[in-house]
């Protein structure tokens, strides 16, 4: 199956605006057919922007894979999961990889922050108007790796609603997962990488995956499942003078994805 890229190049429903401006380089850098999710309705809030732009990549997302494709969605925000896991089909599991837990709800948030809900979000918890239509994914069919700058209890929270919760070595957690799912959505919030590889946006944290440990993830991932879309996420320009992470991200997409 051939690839297509999917640029989803917004922040929290603003159109390139820091994290937003990630998604066009990450393409570049990669190469290949794409397409660019279009919001579609008029900016009137952060929640309600954001909103617009997770139903638009449904629908980008499920036309893709209509079309005999495999998406490659690229990203500003992680809550982009809400509509690719939607757009790709039912009964998902979810191996996610990322720096933080964004498994905060509007009951446990101190700080406001939409995109921190992400994770929380796609296994059915807050915002319930908002999300009226989306897939859930149960929380027992969801591995998260490379975690290690959670909020406080924010570990505790998602251990308890029953995700599997990784450090480094994920071959545990993804064959106890190959017994709940055959098919999976692959999140890689790109700050899952050590800064030492590149610096992919403000909320960087030490200890973490170095490229050649996200490939091997990767690639257990792709032979241990039918892998119906993976997400690149959260990459700021900004933050990378060096242009480090797209060359990461190209070399990830192109050895594994494409295979």
């Amino acid at each position: 199956m051939k690839r297509r890229l999917v640029q989803v190049p917004y922040h929290l429903g603003r159109e390139d605006a820091t994290l937003g401006t990630g998604p066009p380089l990450l393409a570049e850098a990669i190469g290949g057919e794409t397409a660019v999710v279009e919001r579609g309705e008029s900016f009137r809030n952060e929640v309600q922007a954001s909103m617009a732009v997770v139903r638009a990549l449904a629908a980008e997302v499920r036309d893709t894979l209509d079309g005999g494709y495999h998406p490659v969605v690229l990203a500003g925000n992680c809550n982009g999961a809400l509509g690719t896991v939607t757009g790709a089909g039912e009964d998902l599991g979810v191996v996610w990889l990322d720096a933080h837990g964004d498994f905060e709800t509007d009951e446990t948030t101190t700080s406001g922050f939409f995109d921190g809900f992400a994770l929380a979000m796609l296994t059915g918890q807050g915002w319930t108007a908002m999300r009226r239509g989306l897939t859930v994914v149960p929380p027992h069919r969801v591995v998260h790796v490379g975690g290690r700058d959670f909020n406080p209890g924010e570990r505790e929270r998602m251990v308890a609603a029953g995700v599997t919760v990784v450090r480094d070595d994920a071959a545990e957690g993804v064959g106890e997962l190959s017994h709940r799912t055959s098919a999976v959505y692959l999140h890689v919030d790109l700050d899952v990488l050590d800064p030492s590889e590149g610096i992919a946006n403000e909320y960087a944290a030490p200890g973490g995956l170095s490229a050649d440990d996200l490939r091997a993830i990767v690639e257990l991932v792709y032979t241990s499942f039918e892998v119906r879309a993976v997400a690149l996420t959260a990459y700021d320009p900004r933050c990378d003078a060096e242009r480090r992470i797209p060359r990461v991200a190209a070399s990830l997409v192109r050895e594994l994805v494409a295979t």
